[in-house]
């Protein structure tokens, strides 16, 4: 199994994705140790002396002015992590668990918390063998970081509370450390508040949903060019010259990708052949590569930040280079809140501009000689029409969803925490919206591989001969009458969700963008 090293200089988004979907084991460098070693000395260090030193022998957040004594400051961990284990809600996604559990592990490795050697180790073990916290939709305002969330996971450390075992199966922590050999933890000045206080929750979501953008960006393009070939389109507007001049990359490589799929189509260019001749294309159309491509740049921005935000060390106080122990804000989530909801936008967009594409197969006084919604015997049959209404309802949920949560701020902490960035709750509806463009590009696939089918006399270009041969393969069904079409759809989602699609074109196109 693929092992991933946790050293004191961050982490690359291959190995979240790997910890998180993958299951792939964890291990503490050398260096990580030595650096939590002398970070642990001068936390003890600090904890042996009169004064107070935040997070290490005083209250937090509002209550911070308290000093607390040395017997009472195990007592203060503990509790700080149990009283901020406050989530409620549905379970998250075990992956997002691993996520944000991983993430946590590369903060205390960084050796600028001061948590000992073991409580990380302790974390490792946790995570390779198989355990997942339960961890409760709502509970973060994305500052001080994802604290409820990061707190149930801290839980589970503490052998306490609930957790999801190798089978599945949820049960108490205690008795999943103890048949994994796990020792629970008990904790020490500032472990506590080094477990709760960071951004790695909303950070493992965007993550995630820049790989899954990526590739469904990809098969957005591929379904746009079967859409503009079974409408009888123009792949003029393609031509690279004409991108660039105007030079957004994400545009160039989303216009380079169609024009690869529709090479040698006997589809497009029939403009004048038809007895209502057009000029141009629609903007669903003709601009399918603006619009996906300032996605593209948009997701590049996205994985700019997030490749920042995998290099820090978010955590109050830090433990600096020179020994000062210093309190800060780093753990505010809201450069990773930009750029979640700056997703959840363009995905929105471009869910609705492939909507728009389907609807035009689907209407037969603008799709240039298709039968009414791809029926077969239209009026017996109703074709793709609802197939259309469930894509039309997923875009919509997408416009709702793109309204920003990073716009927003709820006041806590008796105002001490007087304004957060709600990031958690962006990298909650983004999820939500990368799965229904998921499906809304299914539905496209569905109804442009039917529509280019029904073109009778015309020959599609390879790449589209070998989507649509691999869709059926898949279990999506070509054209004919009526039949119960919710697995049909599903059959398209998995198509898409799995890659097969890039999988099929990809060996005639050669290496897409």
């Amino acid at each position: 199994m693929h092992t991933v090293v946790v050293g004191t200089s961050g982490t690359t988004a291959e190995d979240v994705i790997a910890v998180a979907r993958q299951g792939a084991r964890v291990e503490l460098s050398a260096e990580a140790v030595d650096a939590l070693a002398r970070a642990r000395a001068v936390v003890d260090a600090l904890a042996a002396k009169p004064e107070p030193v935040y997070g290490v022998s005083t209250g937090f957040g509002a209550l911070a002015s308290r000093h607390i004594s040395p017997e009472l400051r195990a007592q203060l961990q503990r509790n700080i992590v149990r009283s901020h284990a406050a989530g409620m809600g549905p379970r998250v996604e075990r992956e997002v668990v691993r996520a944000l559990m991983f993430l946590r592990l590369k903060t205390l490795a960084s050796g600028h918390t001061g948590v000992r050697p073991g409580v990380a180790q302790t974390m490792a073990d946790v995570l390779n063998a198989g355990i997942t916290p339960v961890v409760h939709e709502y509970g973060s305002l994305g500052c001080s970081g994802d604290l409820a969330p990061l707190s149930h996971c801290a839980l589970t450390l503490m052998g306490e509370g609930d957790a999801e075992g190798p089978d599945g199966v949820v049960r108490p922590a205690g008795e999943l450390l103890a048949e994994a050999g796990i020792t629970p933890v008990e904790l020490r000045e500032k472990e506590g508040l080094a477990l709760l206080n960071g951004t790695d929750g909303m950070l493992g979501m965007l993550v995630m949903a820049i790989a899954d953008l990526k590739k469904l960006y990809t098969s957005a393009d591929i379904t746009a060019a079967l859409s503009l070939e079974a409408l009888l389109g123009t792949e003029k507007v393609l031509a690279p010259e004409l991108h660039a001049i105007r030079p957004h990359p994400g545009q160039g490589a989303s216009a380079a990708n169609m024009a690869a799929v529709l090479k040698d189509s006997g589809l497009t260019g029939h403009f004048q052949e038809e007895s209502a001749p057009r000029v141009q294309d629609a903007y669903s159309v003709r601009c399918a590569p603006q619009v996906a491509g300032a996605g593209r740049d948009t997701i590049t921005h996205a994985a700019l930040v997030a490749s920042r935000e995998l290099a820090a060390a978010v955590d109050n106080p830090v433990v600096l280079p020179d020994g000062r122990v210093e309190s800060n804000g780093n753990f505010h989530g809201a450069p990773v809140a930009y750029v979640l909801d700056f997703l959840a936008i363009v995905a929105a967009d471009l869910g609705s501009i492939a909507e728009r594409r389907t609807d035009r197969l689907l209407d037969k006084n603008r799709s240039h000689g298709l039968p009414p919604f791809l029926a077969d015997d239209a009026g017996v049959d109703s074709g793709l029409m609802i197939a259309q209404y469930t894509q039309a309802a997923l875009v919509s949920e997408m416009k709702r969803l793109a309204v920003p949560a990073s716009a927003d701020s709820i006041p806590s902490s008796a105002m001490q925490e007087d304004h957060v960035s709600m990031g958690w709750s962006a990298a909650r509806k983004l999820r939500t919206s990368v799965d229904n463009l998921t499906r809304i590009v299914a539905i496209e696939l569905y109804a442009a591989t039917r529509a280019i089918e029904l073109r009778h006399g015309l020959t599609p270009a390879p790449a589209s001969r070998a989507a649509i041969a691999a869709a059926r393969a898949a279990g999506v069904q070509g054209p004919g009458p009526d039949r119960f079409l919710a697995p049909d759809l599903a059959a398209a989602d998995a198509f898409i969700r799995s890659g097969a699609l890039l999988e099929a074109v990809e060996p005639v196109t050669g290496p897409l963008a």
